[in-house]
Formats: C-alpha cells, sequence, structure tokens
C-alpha cells in the first residue's frame, strides 16, 4: 500500500545503500564492500527480493551460491497477473516509496517508466462519500517518537477521536501493516525517523514485478532451485547442513535467511543447535497480520481514486492510476480483522459480494450492475507467506536489532523485517538488507 508522507532525510546513509547496482558492482565496490578472503559457499532460504538481490551481488563477486525457495516461483510477496485486465496487476507490492534507494535508481537506469502518484483522497465517513472531514486523523495519529507504547486505537481515542473515526483510523494503520488495535503509535513512529528513501510514491506503468523480475531474477536464475521447502538447519559442525521436506540434503559454509517472519515465529524450520531464546523471543515481538488485495473489474468508472473508511475494507484504490491501460480496477488492499474477517467467509466469491455490499452502499448500488470480474490475492493463506509485510507491535523495543543478528558466523538473517533504518515493509528495505547480510557475510 502507500506510505504517508514522511519528512524526507538526507540519503547518504546506511552504507550507501542508494547506490545502483551497477555502482554496486563497478566503481565503488572496493570501498562498499570489505576486504574478504571468503571463498566458500553461500546458501539462501527465500527467492524474494532479499535473497534474489543477495544472489545478484553475490554473483558479481563471484562467490559460489544457490537460492532455493519453498514455492514454485521467485518473487515472494511480488507478483503479477497478465490476464485480468488490459495491463499487467501488480498482485504483491505496487507502488515505489521514493526514488532514494537501489530500486530507484535501478528504475532510473533501465529506463523503467514510472508515474508519480498524485490521487486524490476521499472518505467515507457517517454514511457518505466526502472529501473533507472534521479531524486531521492522519496527523493525529502520526505523532512523534515521544509517545508512550500503545495502541494507534487507544491513542487515538485518547486524542477524542469518536467511534466514527474507526475505521478511518484503520486506514492508517493497514497503511502500516496492521489493525490499528496492535500497532504501537511509539515504536512506528521511531522506526520511521529513519526513512530517508523519500516521501513521493511511484505507480509502474507496467509492473514492479518485472523490475525485480528482468535485471535482478535474470542474472540469477540458473541458481535458483524452487518448489523445496528447507525444514531443518543443522549448524553446530564446520559446514551448514540443510534439509528439505523431500529428505534432500545441501551444505553451505554460510545461510541466509530472508523468508517471512512468519515462518520464523510458527517454527517452520527446525534450528539444531536451536537458536538463542532472546533470538526467539525477538521473532515473537515483531508483528506480521493478515492481508490481501481484490481486486474488482468494473464495465464503468463511478468510484473516487482512494476511498478510505469503510467498515469491509478501509482503503480502496483506482488501480489504473499510473497505468497504460483503460480497464476500470478498482483495488480493496485489507489489512488485520478486515482480512481476518473476509477470509472466515470461506470463497472468493463471497470475498466479492462482501466488497460490492459496501461499494453498493457508498455509490447508490452502481457496484453491483457494473462488476465484471475479481481476483482475490489472499497472502495470509499462502503457506510461505502467511501475512501481508512487517509492522511495529505494541512492546516491539529493538527486536529488530536482535532478530537481524547473525548466529555463529553461519547464520544470516534478511528480508523487510529485518531492516533496521525505517524500511521495512518495503521492497527496496527487503534489498538492503540482502546486501546489508552479504557484506556481513564477508566480514565474518
Amino acid at each position: 500500500m502507500k506510505r504517508r508522507t514522511f519528512i524526507e532525510k538526507s540519503i547518504l546513509t546506511y552504507l550507501g545503500l542508494v547506490l545502483s547496482p551497477t555502482l554496486l558492482v563497478s566503481c565503488r565496490k572496493e570501498t562498499l564492500f570489505p576486504d574478504s578472503n571468503f571463498s566458500g559457499k553461500v546458501i539462501i532460504i527465500g527467492a524474494g527480493a532479499a535473497g534474489l538481490y543477495a544472489g545478484y551481488i553475490l554473483k558479481s563477486r563471484g562467490i559460489d551460491f544457490k537460492i532455493i525457495e519453498a514455492s514454485n516461483r521467485t518473487g515472494g510477496r511480488l507478483g503479477k497477473k497478465s490476464d485480468f485486465a488490459d495491463y499487467p496487476i501488480d498482485l504483491g507490492a505496487q507502488w515505489l516509496h521514493g526514488r532514494n534507494s537501489i530500486l530507484g535508481d535501478l528504475s532510473k537506469s533501465t529506463g523503467t517508466k514510472i508515474t508519480k502518484d498524485n490521487s486524490d483522497l476521499v472518505y467515507w465517513f457517517n454514511n457518505q462519500i466526502t472529501s473533507s472531514i472534521s479531524e486531521d486523523v492522519d496527523s493525529i495519529v502520526s505523532s512523534n517518537s515521544n509517545l508512550p507504547d500503545i495502541s494507534f486505537l487507544e491513542y487515538a481515542q485518547q486524542q477524542g477521536l469518536g467511534n466514527e473515526y474507526k475505521y478511518l483510523v484503520e486506514q492508517i494503520a493497514g497503511d502500516s501493516g496492521a489493525d490499528s488495535s496492535d500497532i504501537s503509535i511509539k515504536w512506528n513512529a521511531v522506526e520511521e525517523e529513519g526513512w530517508n528513501s523519500g516521501d513521493t510514491d511511484f505507480k509502474f506503468e507496467e509492473s514492479f514485478f518485472d523490475l525485480i523480475d528482468k535485471n535482478i531474477t535474470e542474472e540469477i536464475k540458473g541458481s535458483i532451485i524452487l518448489n523445496t521447502p528447507i525444514t531443518k538447519i543443522t549448524y553446530s559442525g564446520e559446514n551448514v547442513l540443510l534439509n528439505d521436506k523431500f529428505g534432500n540434503s545441501y551444505q553451505g559454509d554460510k545461510v541466509m535467511l530472508t523468508v517471512p517472519i512468519t515462518i520464523l515465529q510458527d517454527e517452520d524450520i527446525e534450528f539444531e543447535p536451536a537458536l538463542p531464546q532472546s533470538k526467539i523471543d525477538a521473532f515473537n515481538k515483531i508483528g506480521m497480520g493478515a492481508g490481501m488485495k481484490v481486486f474488482l473489474k468494473f464495465s464503468s468508472k463511478f468510484y473516487d481514486e482512494n476511498i478510505a473508511g469503510g467498515e469491509i475494507c478501509a482503503a480502496y484504490v483506482d488501480e489504473v492510476v499510473g497505468k497504460n491501460g483503460s480497464d476500470n480496477v478498482l483495488l480493496a488492499f485489507v489489512m488485520g480483522q478486515q482480512a481476518e474477517h473476509l477470509t472466515s467467509l470461506g470463497s472468493d466469491l463471497a470475498i466479492t459480494n462482501a466488497l460490492l455490499t459496501e461499494l453498493d452502499a457508498m455509490y447508490s448500488g452502481q457496484a453491483t450492475v457494473s462488476f465484471i470480474n475479481s481476483h482475490v490475492e489472499n497472502w495470509t493463506t499462502n503457506p510461505y507467506i502467511k501475512g501481508a509485510y512487517s509492522y511495529s507491535k505494541v512492546g516491539i523495543g529493538n527486536a529488530r536489532s536482535i532478530a537481524a543478528k547473525s548466529v555463529n558466523n553461519k547464520l544470516f538473517f534478511a528480508g523487510e523485517a529485518m531492516n533496521l533504518n525505517g524500511h521495512h515493509q518495503t521492497v527496496h528495505g527487503a534489498i538492503e538488507t540482502g546486501y546489508r547480510e552479504v557484506i556481513n557475510i564477508l566480514k565474518s
């Protein structure tokens, strides 16, 4: 989803991560990468953005590696569907949040067409569509870090926002990854203080997935193994031994785990010896809630560009904004308890009907009569994802730092939940961690 506007910070931070891939492997490589005699083999678990970029960098350094992916495709929480509309839709991440990043420079160097998202926002408030409300909910909830460690919902109530603002608060909380009763007003603000990629959102004329697939995945596809869930990692010996669910084994000198935080929380991978309890506790302090995207195709555009405040879905977005297409597609971006509720309905048809009923109430029955088709992408029910993206739970503290620390100089942890400079939840944030852990491997 789209990030809220942040104070733009200096981009010359965080190990030079705003440099493009070309610069990372050319004129700046000797200053950005440490001197290293490492010549072993690296196994990367997960072919999402972090794992793919780590492999891309390892290849540029001439280091032996393999990426082992549980599912049948690459991209992680990136995905594309080309047969729904007259343009490809991004099933996962779809906004580039600022251009001061590796991906921002990659989009420039490859001539990828992106468009600034200036779409307008309206509110579903007191049972009517309106362009203005009496309280600036975003400024109240999006406060500074000098706050108690309480939820968005509790803080909004303390600030005097009544129940009529409930689903506007949910829209803001969902934008930051969670239900309003779970996300911390304090730690969300603390972590976002490190944000430095820019405060403008861009949409891809084609797809976000293609940027990664054509320019990173394509370079390393021969080193990726699909359909192979790793179930056990033994790191007590000189090398690290990995076992998959089919009984096959793999061996490497270093292992980088880039799986979603939910996979670590649910202990889908067994570690021998067990990971330190402090690390397990840190995993569990990081939030990752339910999330889905539902694309609704209509014969006419009866809706506004952005609609906040729905009880069934707190955030609807005009999908065709910034796209090279003409089909009328409205995206329902559903997070937290709203996503859990829709999932509980049991079928894509039931989910679609619930959303159409809400849109009919907003727009005088125009949704149902204009409806053509829908596509439900439920990231919560994907067994290798199990949610949307990480968020700052009440009580998270420095959990991300502990979670991201390597273990015995053999196990290294990357992925958006392991980002320490405020770019968690984002593709460019995931990529930063893949690059960071390559450096840590070379230094180990």
